[in-house]
């Protein structure tokens, strides 16, 4: 598990080096929360997923990517927001070895 920096703000943009993949990290906010794109060297995997306290962002092995994202509220179990992030906040990268650890405990998650 790797802590992914983030800036707190509501909108930004970021490359960065997760698990040997070269990945774009967006994040935004809209009226109904804080959402999140991924894109791996250029080719998105995910557009438009909500951030959600401790609900995995990838989800789904066919896309290709290798582990997953999960937002953590180190405070509490509020969905993240700005102000917060990176501090509150906190973003996750799971390698697959964690992921496969979360659904052995629990595989609907």
């Amino acid at each position: 598990m790797q802590i992914i920096p983030v800036q707190d703000v509501p909108a930004q943009t970021f490359d960065i080096l997760l698990g040997g993949q070269q990945c774009t990290i967006n994040i935004y906010q809209k009226s109904t929360g804080l959402y999140l794109d991924v894109s791996e060297t250029g080719v998105p995997v995910v557009a438009g997923v909500a951030c959600q306290n401790l609900n995995r962002i990838v989800r789904d092995e066919y896309l290709g990517f290798t582990g997953d994202l999960i937002w953590q509220d180190t405070q509490g179990s509020s969905d993240p927001t700005s102000p917060g992030l990176g501090a509150r906040y906190q973003l996750y990268y799971l390698e697959a070895a964690d992921v496969a650890a979360i659904l052995a405990a629990n595989p609907l998650a």
